[in-house]
């Protein structure tokens, strides 16, 4: 399935903004899941202490009733007083009871339930004016103790049991914590290894685009874009193709007319029998006719695209050029002479036959250097025509 290259974009702008979003809730419910827990601990060690308190205060109070008992300074309404404390008593440790879960804690606070029904027991039976009920009073007092002594091994439990919460709080912190690290390791993760992918395959295309480009800046015509997908790079990398073919078809017909126009000025220059040299602005050869071959007794592949002074061209002709480059206009007859070694037989002292190298002079006459100008000044050629005439 083809997607258009702006889909592509605002897919992947979704999809970085959809991971926002998923890292974003994903974090609120691990805060919002570790605020709940210590919510749920402190609002039950809330309650835990508030009945915790209640429970001290009655203990409190039915130690102080059975004080009373026990010196015989109470009265019926202090008994009843003392009944009704028991009944809340009761009351209290079973709510305190409903909030635990520790078989050791529950016992604790069934035994002073316990405890706390036998007093009662022993009340509705004791009398307090009755002096040979010594036994009972003291009964009183002794289950009296056993509820503080038991109500002491209760706050110890507690105690413990404040600990083990702050280590439960502390543990579901650094678990939350854990798991949040683990979430934005991943989602770093995925996020480095997309932002690699993705950019690399949207910007895949335009290296494509970018290096036809540049073998189109260095004439190299033999080069096509590959792209299958059908969108908007697609469209402009097709337009481009057809483009490179069109260049190419155009650069086969212009090498083709100048291959034709070349033709036509060798053979133009060949008619006119006079020597006939062109070089380019940096001083290269680049045409010699027939006539200037023969006179020069060179060969094509020693001196075109060779640079004037690095070829047998005769001195006068290399001046007359380095002053055309230099003035950058033309020359008129410039005097120049064009001599060859040739081998001449001669007779001895002794009469004898030997050949003899020597200077002899080939051309004698004038050069008129023209100018041909192109649109750059790099590009300027500079024709030169050798004639045994001044020129008028």
């Amino acid at each position: 399935m083809n997607i258009s290259l702006k889909k592509r974009i605002s897919g992947s702008f979704v999809l970085a903004n959809a991971m926002v979003l998923a890292i974003g809730f994903t974090v609120f419910y691990f805060l919002n899941s570790l605020n709940k827990q210590i919510e749920d601990i402190t609002n039950n060690t809330n309650q835990v202490s508030l009945l915790t308190d209640e429970v001290r205060i009655s203990a409190v109070s039915i130690l102080k009733m059975q004080k009373k008992i026990l010196t015989k300074q109470a009265n019926e309404e202090d008994l009843d007083k003392l009944n009704s404390l028991c009944d809340g008593f009761h009351s209290q440790l079973q709510r305190l009871d409903s909030f635990y879960k520790e078989v050791e804690v529950k016992t604790t606070i069934s035994k002073m339930i316990g405890y706390v029904d036998s007093l009662k027991t022993l009340l509705s039976k004791v009398s307090l004016f009755n002096n040979r009920d010594k036994a009972g009073i003291y009964t009183i007092g002794e289950l009296a103790d056993k509820i503080l002594d038991a109500f002491s091994e209760f706050q110890d439990m507690q105690y413990y049991q404040n600990e083990q919460r702050d280590k439960q709080i502390k543990s579901i912190i650094s678990e939350t914590r854990r798991y949040m690290l683990i979430v934005l390791i991943i989602t770093f993760l995925i996020t480095i290894l997309m932002s690699l992918v993705i950019p690399g395959r949207i910007a895949l295309p335009f290296k494509k685009i970018n290096d036809a480009v540049r073998e189109l800046q260095d004439c190299n015509f033999d080069v096509s874009i590959y792209y299958n997908q059908d969108d908007e790079i697609g469209e402009l990398a097709s337009e481009i193709n057809k483009m490179i073919t069109n260049m190419k078809y155009f650069e086969e017909l212009r090498t083709d007319r100048i291959s034709v126009e070349h033709r036509k000025f060798d053979i133009l220059a060949n008619m006119i029998r006079k020597n006939v040299l062109i070089a380019n602005a940096k001083g290269e050869l680049i045409y010699l006719n027939n006539q200037m071959y023969k006179v020069l007794d060179v060969e094509s592949e020693d001196i075109l695209s060779k640079h004037m002074a690095d070829t047998s061209i005769p001195t006068s002709i290399k001046e007359a050029y380095e002053l055309a480059l230099k003035r950058r206009s033309k020359i008129e007859n410039a005097e120049v002479i064009i001599t060859r070694k040739k081998k001449i037989e001669m007779e001895d002292d002794e009469g004898e036959a030997i050949d003899v190298e020597k200077e002899v002079e080939v051309f004698n006459g004038y050069a008129n250097v023209i100018p041909i100008r192109a649109k750059e000044s790099s590009l300027d050629y500079y024709m030169m025509i050798l004639s045994t005439e001044m020129f008028v």
